[in-house]
This record gives structure tokens, C-alpha cells and sequence, in this order.
């Protein structure tokens, strides 16, 4: 990088554009991509962005590393020859309405073709969906072979073991007037709350009220489509779905004290039998870490878990996470259904989760839900009994009664009455 693409001068992005017209305004809910209009949200030239933070989520601060040591251009654009979608999704009658998908860009893997032109001019548009192939290696996919639970069919699953999926990765997207409305505030009530509890990153959060787009610094989502993507568009496919929030410790590397990979993987192996059968399986994965309080929080609650009089109990599960973070669970499953949405799908056929918030957010959202799938007994860590006798106890879905439990009840979930 040389020095004339450095600047001492910095430029501050907090006020309105003269005149007040965009020149690249956002019709969130349009028809087509190109009526809804480009996400831009470079800094290479500001006076194009229409949106209000930049791309790349948390990767952002490392791309600023990156170019204040001199290893990357600000100003470069991306070469998007070759990138377009490795499958077809898409559209769907949910992406043109504006309720229904407000946290991610519904047309964010297209925006390389739909501006094709305008790319070529200079400006500087990057696609927020990518969509690529792949296979899953999994030693309890292996298992599952030899113990004749599944067989592999060529396509689906492999003789090896491996299994045939269609990766998407989603950054997120935030349309703020409709996570308002999803989270029941308003517009104004977010926008400041997003800037105080950023100690202000974002000024133009209480500046720029004409902004109504913001890429939030957090993780996206990753899905997983197991058989022939083409089946999303016939009403008649049979889904099967595990929605499933990040566990770095079980997920990676099989901590026993939850069952987030247990569970995860029965998700695995039931969408690819879905898949064998002529349906599709989807797997949701979100990066929220710690019920999205974090890993540290998360290892703290563990300390205050085992270490308190009487050691750990399902009685007191979620009130050792309140007493360390203040609340027992900032997931909030409203914006979830989104990428449901993404989908195209009205239905889930068989669900394998048992947790009522995911559920009950779904329902909300006008998805509908034929069956839910808890995760067998025999999967269950026994390190893990604890936190998942506290999730019946406090209205997971369970097959059987929930035992009764002495239960501090989580913060906007109803104890189970029956």
C-alpha cells in the first residue's frame, strides 16, 4: 500500500448527505433486488454507503488490523469473478415482504450479478450470502453406517461416511425499523439503545435517522441443506429442521456438561435420512455463544454452577446464569425465523428441538410445526442431566411429563402448567 492511499485527514460519517436524497436508496420489501436496492456498506467511498456500519460483522475491526499494518489497500474492491452462488435459492414470496425478513438481505448472494454493471463502473457492492458445496465428515455419521442406522446411497451420504450438503453463510442485515417492531419498541428506542451499549461505535445509530439499514459487528448463520435444493420450491417436500445455537466447548470439542453436540448431531443424521428419502434436511447453526452472552460469561456460570452448597442443581440452572450476566438468556428467538423465511418455507415437518422459544417464535412468525424431535435418552451426557431436567422443568417439550423442579423461571418463558 503506498502513502497516497493513506489519509490524515479523517472524515466523519455522522451527518446527513447534502440535499438529503441517497444515491442508492433502500426499498427494503421490493419486488426485485434491484428495486430494493444495493447494500453498500464500503468505506473505500462514503459518499455511496447507504447503510450504517460496514460489511464483515465482527471481521471488520480485523480487516482495520489489517490495513493499519500495511497488509491491505482500503480502497481495494473485491474480485467477485467466479463467486456466484454454487445453487440456486430462491426467490420466494417472503423475501418481497418487509415483516417477514428484516435481520439479513434476502437477495445478499445475488448482488454480484443484479449489479453487475454498476460494479463494473466502481462501485463497490459485496454480497452478504454465500452459497457453496461440501462435504461433512463426521466420525457419529460413521458410527451410524456401521451400526446400520443409516446406508449410504451414493448422493446423500457416501460409503465413507461423508455426507453431501449445500453450505450457506449469512452476515447479518438489520432493516431497524423492522427489528423494532419484532423486539415490540420503536425505531428511536432501539436505535439508541444499539448506541449506548456500544459505548457509541455507532453514531450514525442517533444521527442518521435516514439510514434505516444497520450491519451490526456480530456473527451470522451458517445453513446447511442436505438434498436437492431445487425441493425448497415444492410445497409438498418433507422438511426436517434443527435450528441449533453455537457451543464452541461441546459442539468442537465434546465438552460433556451440555448436549449441544449430541443434539446437533442427531440433527445431522436425521436430515441426511430426510434427504435419503426424498425430503430435505436443514441444519441453522447461529453464532450465539453462550446463550449470546459469550464463552467467558459461559465458563464463569460453570465455576458458580459446581461450586455452589449442594453442587449443581436443576433448580438453580438459570438463576447462576442472572446472578453473572443479569439475564438468564439474551438469544431472544425473534429474529430466527428469517432465515426460515430465507427458505421459503410455511412448514417444518419434523423439528428437532424441544426449546419453547424456538418454537414459540417460529409459530409467531406463521411457520407451522408438524413435529417436534426431542434428543433420545441414550444421548444424553450425564454431566449434561442437570442442564437438560432444568429446560423440561422450565417448558421444553418433552415426550413424557416434566419432573417437578423448584425452579427460578427464566425471564419472558412461562413455567410448563401442565
Amino acid at each position: 500500500m503506498t502513502r497516497s492511499n493513506r489519509h490524515d485527514h479523517i472524515r466523519l460519517t455522522s451527518h446527513p448527505v447534502p440535499g438529503g436524497k441517497h444515491h442508492f436508496p433502500i426499498h427494503w420489501g421490493a419486488e426485485t433486488a434491484r428495486q430494493r436496492g444495493p447494500v453498500i456498506g464500503t468505506v473505500s467511498r462514503p459518499n455511496d454507503r447507504n447503510v450504517i456500519g460496514t460489511h464483515g460483522g465482527s471481521y471488520a475491526v480485523y480487516r482495520a488490523l489489517a490495513v493499519s499494518a500495511g497488509a491491505l489497500d482500503p480502497i481495494r474492491r473485491p474480485d467477485l469473478t467466479n463467486t456466484h452462488p454454487a445453487a440456486i435459492i430462491g426467490p420466494f414470496a417472503q423475501w418481497k415482504d418487509s415483516r417477514r425478513i428484516v435481520s439479513l438481505d434476502p437477495w445478499g448472494h445475488l448482488v454480484a450479478e443484479t449489479f453487475a454493471s454498476e460494479i463494473a463502473e466502481g462501485l463497490d457492492v459485496r454480497p452478504t450470502i454465500a452459497v457453496t458445496k461440501a462435504r461433512l465428515d463426521l466420525h457419529e455419521i460413521q458410527d451410524a453406517l456401521e451400526d446400520g442406522r443409516l446406508s449410504s446411497d451414493g448422493e446423500v451420504l457416501h460409503e465413507n461416511g461423508a455426507i453431501s450438503v449445500v453450505k450457506v453463510a449469512i452476515d447479518p442485515v438489520w432493516y431497524l425499523p423492522g427489528i423494532a417492531e419484532r423486539f415490540g419498541t420503536s425505531e428511536m428506542g432501539l436505535r439508541r439503545a444499539l448506541f449506548e451499549q456500544t459505548a457509541g461505535m455507532f453514531p450514525e445509530l442517533v444521527t442518521r435517522l435516514d439510514l434505516q439499514v444497520f450491519l451490526p459487528p456480530v456473527g451470522g448463520t451458517t445453513v446447511y441443506l442436505f438434498g436437492d435444493v431445487e425441493k425448497l420450491k415444492d410445497p409438498r417436500t418433507l422438511i426436517t429442521c434443527r435450528v441449533h445455537d453455537e457451543c464452541n466447548g461441546s459442539d468442537v470439542f465434546g465438552s460433556d456438561i451440555c448436549t449441544c453436540r449430541p443434539y446437533l448431531i442427531h440433527g445431522i443424521e436425521e436430515c441426511a435420512r430426510s434427504a435419503q428419502a426424498g425430503g430435505l434436511g436443514i441444519i441453522v447453526y447461529n453464532r450465539k455463544e453462550g446463550r449470546a452472552l459469550g464463552e467467558v460469561t459461559k465458563f464463569l456460570v460453570y465455576n458458580a454452577r459446581k461450586r455452589q452448597e449442594g453442587g449443581d442443581a436443576a433448580a438453580t440452572y438459570f438463576e447462576r446464569t442472572e446472578c453473572v450476566a443479569g439475564v438468564q438468556d439474551a438469544r431472544f428467538q425473534q429474529l430466527m425465523p428469517d432465515v426460515i423465511h430465507w427458505l421459503g418455507l410455511p412448514r417444518i415437518d419434523r423439528f428437532v428441538s424441544m426449546s419453547d422459544m424456538k418454537y414459540d417464535a417460529l409459530i409467531e412468525q406463521g411457520i407451522e410445526i408438524a413435529e417436534r424431535v426431542p434428543i433420545p435418552e441414550k444421548l444424553i451426557p450425564a454431566d449434561a442431566r442437570v442442564e437438560i431436567e432444568a429446560k423440561k422443568a422450565a417448558g421444553y417439550y418433552a415426550a413424557e411429563p416434566p419432573r417437578p423442579q423448584t425452579l427460578v423461571q427464566p425471564v419472558g418463558r412461562a413455567l410448563d402448567k401442565s
